[in-house]
């Protein structure tokens, strides 16, 4: 075989396992640890109402408690996810990696400019960061649905729907710790709940 033939045949081989990669589902997240990231979002709510209780007047105090909170929730579903796809997925866990990254970053990315934009340049609409952050984590949740258990939809529809509310009080109410302990809270316990119900055998 030349190596010619050679590079087309691994092409091929790429090809074939991509396409299995988009028709599989992605088992690499666990109930259980997304339940842990639950308990985190709640325990954030709660050091909020102790040490934070007008964000308001300590903005950057607000967003360093909940993106450490988010970046630790972040770590805890990363690691557990790449050693459960690489014992579940075996041969194909980088493609069902890859794509469910690929899946989630664009929405965390705007996630992100998103808080830079309202915290830098619009301070007055400071209050809708906690919405639109559900909002766009809903989007991810969205876009990563034709990998996952088709009820996963229901967890999407919550935090869009949670989010539209927060914004909806028009005020500093939306910053209250129960906004994001409640949103994300239940939001990543109804997520576990549906993977858990999905594949019991993978609760872990």
């Amino acid at each position: 075989m030349s190596e010619l033939e050679l590079h087309k045949a691994l092409g091929d081989i790429g090809s074939i396992r991509r396409q299995m990669a988009n028709t599989t589902e992605f088992r690499g997240y666990g109930p259980a640890t997304l339940a842990s990231t639950a308990v985190i979002a709640i325990l954030a709510a709660i050091a909020q109402s102790l040490w934070l209780p007008e964000p308001r007047q300590r903005p950057y105090a607000y967003l360093a408690l909940w993106f450490v909170t988010a970046a630790l929730a972040a770590t805890l579903t990363g690691a557990q996810m790449y050693t459960r796809a690489r014992r579940i997925h075996s041969g194909l866990s980088n493609e069902m990696l890859r794509m469910a990254v690929e899946q989630f970053l664009p929405s965390a990315g705007a996630g992100v400019l998103l808080t830079l934009v309202f915290a830098l340049h619009v301070p007055a609409a400071f209050y809708m960061l906690p919405g639109l952050w559900q909002i766009v984590f809903s989007l991810g949740i969205f876009a990563s649905c034709r990998f996952l258990p088709r009820p996963i939809i229901a967890a999407g529809a919550w935090y869009l729907l949670t989010g539209l509310l927060w914004i909806s009080f028009g005020d500093d109410r939306a910053l209250a710790p129960w906004t994001m302990g409640l949103g994300f809270g239940a939001g990543q316990l109804l997520v576990a709940g549906i993977l858990w119900v999905a594949a019991p055998e993978g609760a872990e």
